[in-house]
């Protein structure tokens, strides 16, 4: 097996790497499972837009009299019904925990989900790759759900989208330039503050846009970033792993808890 901590091959019954000291490299077994779903064989940048499209055509089917109205004109064309995305874990406040987790992946509308699924392979694969893909998505978990949080705390409106998330990759792009202290970290840097500053405007001019989540989503990207970024140049080791795992962990669970909600409530 390869250790997680300093990537040299050693043996699985190893108790502690001979190389680098890591204790139990192998995680009583389990560590190369771990390396096997956040280390190639699992595509965590392509999950997340795909989780996004396959809830959002759900969501859809959920309630066809809704998705199918058009009185809504372009901004309502394709949009699911409140009951499909309460069903799948809308949040709002007073909303249950989890909802924070799993509002994330779900959108109000066909050009909701594709500006927000264009900005997420826009930026995810430089994240995935500055940062490795188990901090990214970490990154994208703790944005989308901090965004919720202060959402929730001060607007309490329903809300679903991953635009909280996207503004938290943002913020890691900009912590990741401005630790690189080279000139093309400096460039990027720049760059992306641009965006970020420009989507914040955007946000203040349209409406039904959920700034607080953005803002939130900002914060929690730069606070997560600033974790990870000293370990961004290393190898994902077992914590970034468990800890990755359990954001999906519990984002699954988020969505069974959810269904089960509604479930209880129908019968």
């Amino acid at each position: 097996m390869v250790c997680p901590s300093c990537g040299t091959l050693i043996n699985t019954d190893e108790k502690s790497c001979p190389h680098c000291g890591a204790w139990q490299p192998n995680l009583f077994g389990i560590g190369p499972v771990l390396n096997r779903i956040f280390g190639g064989r699992i595509d965590v940048l392509t999950l997340i837009p795909t989780t996004c499209i396959g809830l959002f055509v759900l969501s859809l089917l959920l309630d066809l009299g809704a998705a199918l109205n058009v009185s809504g004109g372009l901004f309502g064309m394709l949009s699911p019904g409140r009951r499909p995305l309460i069903i799948l874990g809308m949040t709002y406040g007073g909303a249950p925990w989890w909802t924070v987790l799993t509002a994330t992946y779900l959108h109000g509308g066909l050009l909701h989900i594709l500006f927000n699924v264009m900005w997420v392979r826009q930026l995810g694969p430089d994240v995935g790759h500055l940062f490795g893909p188990a901090r990214y998505f970490i990154i994208y978990t703790v944005s989308g759900a901090v965004g919720f949080i202060l959402s929730n705390q001060f607007s309490g409106y329903p809300t679903v989208g991953a635009s909280g998330a996207i503004f938290g990759l943002l913020a890691a792009l900009i912590v990741y330039g401005r630790n690189s202290k080279s000139n093309m970290g400096a460039t990027m840097t720049r760059q992306i503050w641009q965006w970020a500053i420009l989507m914040f405007v955007f946000g203040f001019l349209m409406s039904g846009v959920n700034n607080w989540a953005h803002f939130g989503g900002f914060a929690g990207g730069w606070v997560a970033a600033q974790f990870l970024v000293s370990d961004s140049g290393r190898r994902e080791g077992r914590i970034t792993i468990l800890f990755a795992l359990a954001c999906l962990g519990l984002t699954l669970l988020g969505f069974i808890l959810s269904i089960w909600q509604y479930i209880t409530l129908i019968f």
